[in-house]
């Protein structure tokens, strides 16, 4: 299994390594304005530049490891990171439950289904100027458009995962004397995980993209505002060290997501430890 897992990373890496070669080459043989595109070994100078801290400003007075932390980096992706996780927690808290009463009640779907298909193709960018006359500046509109952007991938994923139960499984419970709340607990709220873990993963994503248009408007850190401040100076090799980071940042939490569902779903896919 090791070595299986190995040799796929290996091939995973073939067509990023190439498509580094091809752009350092273009950059070394100065096809392209290096203000426009900067070759990788500058890309790689400026990250590390913008990982280390600016200055140590009494580092008698304070443990390595508060030295380090205190790059920019670091503090613009622990913001990124804050504001992502807050209004995904406030967005998928209150897409759940919605989803599984729209899910399990036709009632209360019949109630909420127009409002939602009204309010779910508006982008949550669209709600920039609201947000900002509604909170202010600062995190809070921040929160407010993640908030927004992860709510409906977590409400409709849920609302199809409790919608989709296999019949056989409801008629089966109830014919063994199963009460509603029984069979909601014991039979379609696990049913549903598999829907309601994806809703999830896809709200997390749209909570990073959001995370980046909402921070070149209300903040005044983290790795979209950065990118904005690098293009108000022309610091394309800024830029692309932030969407770099931006890019191992998003791989890192969609690796540990994929860790959590195949564990979550073992019983599902048949996975053993």
């Amino acid at each position: 299994m090791a070595r299986i897992a190995w040799r796929e990373v290996g091939v995973g890496l073939v067509v990023p390594a190439v498509v580094i070669a091809v752009w350092q080459l273009v950059a070394q043989k100065g096809w392209v304005n290096p203000q426009v595109l900067p070759s990788p070994l500058a890309v790689v100078t400026k990250w590390i530049e913008y990982l280390l801290p600016l200055q140590a400003r009494d580092p008698a007075a304070q443990s390595w490891l508060a030295w380090a932390l205190s790059g920019e980096l670091i503090h613009d992706s622990l913001g990124s990171l804050y504001r992502v996780v807050v209004g995904f927690l406030i967005g998928g808290g209150l897409a759940l439950p919605i989803g599984l009463a729209m899910g399990a009640s036709a009632r209360v779907y019949a109630w909420l289904n127009p409002l939602v298909q009204l309010l779910r193709p508006i982008p949550p960018i669209a709600y920039i100027p609201l947000s900002i006359l509604w909170f202010g500046l600062g995190n809070p509109p921040a929160v407010f458009l993640i908030a927004l952007g992860a709510f409906f991938p977590v409400l409709m994923n849920t609302i199809a995962g409790v919608r989709h139960v296999d019949g056989i499984y409801l008629r089966a419970a109830r014919n063994l004397g199963a009460s509603g709340l029984t069979l909601f607990v014991r039979v379609i709220l696990p049913a549903a995980v598999p829907y309601i873990l994806s809703g999830v993963r896809i709200g997390i994503g749209t909570a990073f993209i959001v995370v980046i248009v909402s921070e070149m408007i209300a903040v005044n850190n983290g790795l979209g505002f950065r990118i904005l401040e690098a293009r108000e100076y022309f610091w394309s090799d800024k830029i692309i060290a932030g969407m770099i980071t931006i890019g191992m940042i998003g791989l890192a939490i969609d690796i540990i997501m994929n860790r959590i569902n195949n564990y979550l779903l073992r019983w599902h896919r048949g996975l053993e430890n």
